[in-house]
């Protein structure tokens, strides 16, 4: 079984990187956790940018449907006796329930090392972690991100503006070394 991670909101909550990530645990590069309290900030925050509360229904839906065994329960009786950034406890007891190996964030020092340290559990960057699925299976990213370009049926529809957009969400390293040692415009 893939090594298992969970997903922070601010991961989920941009489209094209929320894609490209997910697309990438269909492919099996890793195991997608998240939790009930990460679904609902992810509901709340896109409703919040104007997003129908019935189209974000039914995204949250596809991702459930599509990894059904990606939501961590049993986890709120742990945060109260964490001691990240109060607002991520509910992640980090997540990841402890799970045994995830790691927390992809972008918010990566609410959780100082003293915090995770005791759960043998990674804090990392989605930039970092996507370069890592890079070095682990490079045919497999290019592959899926070239899909992902592909299957858009609004823009962007090349993968030059999904790197585009992904620099924009906040991967500005994987798309520089997609562009470098790939091949991808």
């Amino acid at each position: 079984m893939a090594f298992s991670v969970v997903l922070d909101t601010c991961v989920l909550y941009p489209a094209h990187l929320r894609d490209t990530v997910l697309r990438l645990a269909e492919r099996g590069l890793y195991r997608p956790l998240w939790s009930a309290d990460i679904v609902e900030e992810l509901v709340r925050n896109l409703v919040d940018a104007g997003i129908a509360p019935a189209v974000v229904d039914r995204l949250v839906g596809e991702m459930r449907s599509a990894f059904p065994d990606a939501e961590v329960t049993g986890y709120r009786s742990l945060v109260d006796g964490l001691s990240c950034d109060p607002k991520d406890r509910h992640v980090l007891a997540a990841a402890v329930r799970a045994d995830a190996a790691a927390i992809v964030t972008f918010n990566t020092g609410d959780f100082p090392s003293a915090s995770i340290e005791p759960f043998e559990l990674e804090v990392i960057d989605p930039d970092d972690f996507l370069l890592d699925l890079l070095d682990l299976a490079p045919a497999a990213v290019v592959d899926e991100v070239r899909r992902q370009a592909a299957a858009n049926r609004r823009a962007p529809i090349t993968v030059p503006d999904l790197l585009d957009a992904l620099r924009t969400a906040g991967v500005p390293a994987f798309v520089d070394a997609l562009r470098q040692c790939c091949g991808c415009c």
